[in-house]
């Protein structure tokens, strides 16, 4: 048997602050999280949060996921719930890692020596840390594991424990992604290969678009087998209905032009979840801001959804916290979540001139309400990354 999957809490720090709510109020108010062409979480402080002992045995990127899980853990109640401990799982996804233990640790390496190298290094910069973190915090000893695929992992994460909740591998799941790689060579790295914005803009869809704007942060959300969620009692914020992941095989970086290995995670999205492109409400696109990606991604829309996907309103998250890589995919479904419960589609902020071909509804004039018509609200969520991976999650809103 195929368990239905709620989701039961959600938990986010994004650049628009700490906390899921100020991600969706802000956005969909039209305000902005990047400054001086960087979404940084400017709003959190470890310490304020953790104690200093976790602080200084852990890399920022496992930072940011601890206090995004606890804040999903305790809307669901998930320390409390009647579970067996074993049949709870933690898959955290992440494009990098500990990347700023690993630039610091190699400084203290070359001008101090292997002594002055820290013991808690290893642990620190694992792309596992997250996961494993979580585990150890919240005693979680179901299947723990780490997704890596650049920036499809976050939603990768989710996917991984949709199913495993569905085939019975677990009774619950903290499953989310978490980047901190705004340092001195990631910024480097990607502006060297032409990928992030010189202007400091995240303006996806439109013309003047000229790269994505580095972000960082962490979105985590609590699935739960439905039935026994039920039967506990706990308020269920909606379902994943839906998951699709191909790959490209095409180009490391590039996407395919016409968007078809997009498209086929779209259509298996939505063949997962047993719906029609007309049910759908909400798209939350992948809309990096770069001229590939947005042509690339209109044109799988166009594919999977037909004579629909003009009518459905589509928006970028990442046009307000700029594009958090490895933790876009989980942030982004809590956004996309929060937007089909609210039943409004927060706007694509930058957007002025119009590029020929892409010709969606962007969501370019403020937030706008959706249409359900009495139904319940269900939208998908896009994410797309370096390596030709594409993940689709699709979502609906609990009645």
């Amino acid at each position: 048997m195929t368990r239905r999957v709620a989701i039961t809490g959600i938990g986010a720090v994004t650049p628009l602050g700490v906390g899921a709510p100020a991600l969706h109020e802000r956005w969909a108010a039209g305000e902005s999280g990047i400054e001086d062409g960087l979404g940084r979480c400017s709003e959190f402080e470890p310490t304020d949060h953790l104690t200093r002992r976790q602080v200084r045995r852990t890399d920022r990127f496992t930072q940011l996921a601890l206090v995004a899980a606890d804040e999903a853990i305790s809307q669901a109640g998930l320390d409390d719930a009647p579970y067996d401990r074993a049949d709870i799982g933690s898959v955290v996804g992440t494009g990098i890692g500990g990347l700023s233990t690993i630039e610091s640790e190699h400084v203290i390496l070359r001008e101090k020596g292997q002594r002055a190298v820290s013991p808690h290094c290893v642990p620190q910069m694992m792309a596992n840390s997250a996961a494993g973190a979580l585990a150890i915090q919240h005693e979680l000893r179901g299947q723990c594991f780490g997704t890596v695929s650049a920036c499809a992992a976050g939603a990768h994460a989710v996917g991984a424990a949709t199913r495993m909740v569905q085939h019975g591998d677990a009774v619950a799941c903290v499953a989310g992604g978490s980047e901190a790689a705004i340092t001195d060579l990631a910024t480097a790295a990607f502006a060297e290969m032409g990928a992030t914005s010189p202007s400091g803009i995240s303006r996806p869809f439109d013309k003047r678009r000229d790269g994505f704007v580095m972000g960082e942060g962490a979105g985590v959300l609590i699935l739960e087998d439905a039935e026994t969620a039920e039967l506990r009692g706990v308020q269920i914020l909606g379902y994943v209905d839906g998951y699709g992941a191909t790959a490209d095989a095409h180009h490391m970086t590039a996407p395919e032009p016409n968007g078809d290995g997009a498209a086929r995670a779209i259509r298996k999205a939505l063949s997962d979840a047993e719906i029609e492109p007309g049910q759908l409400a909400y798209v939350n696109a992948h809309g990096t801001s770069t001229p590939l990606n947005d042509r690339s991604e209109t044109e799988a829309l166009k594919t999977a959804l037909g004579e629909r996907a003009g009518a459905i309103p589509t928006s970028s998250t990442k046009s307000a916290i700029g594009h958090l890589l490895g933790a876009a995919g989980a942030v982004e479904a809590v956004a996309t979540l929060q937007a089909l419960r609210a039943k409004t589609a927060p706007p694509t902020l930058n957007y002025e001139e119009a590029d020929e071909g892409l010709d969606l509804d962007y969501v370019t004039e403020g937030a706008k309400e959706l249409d359900v018509n009495g139904h319940p609200a269900i939208g998908i969520s896009n994410s797309f990354g370096f390596g030709g991976h594409n993940v689709v999650l699709c979502l609906e809103a609990a009645a």
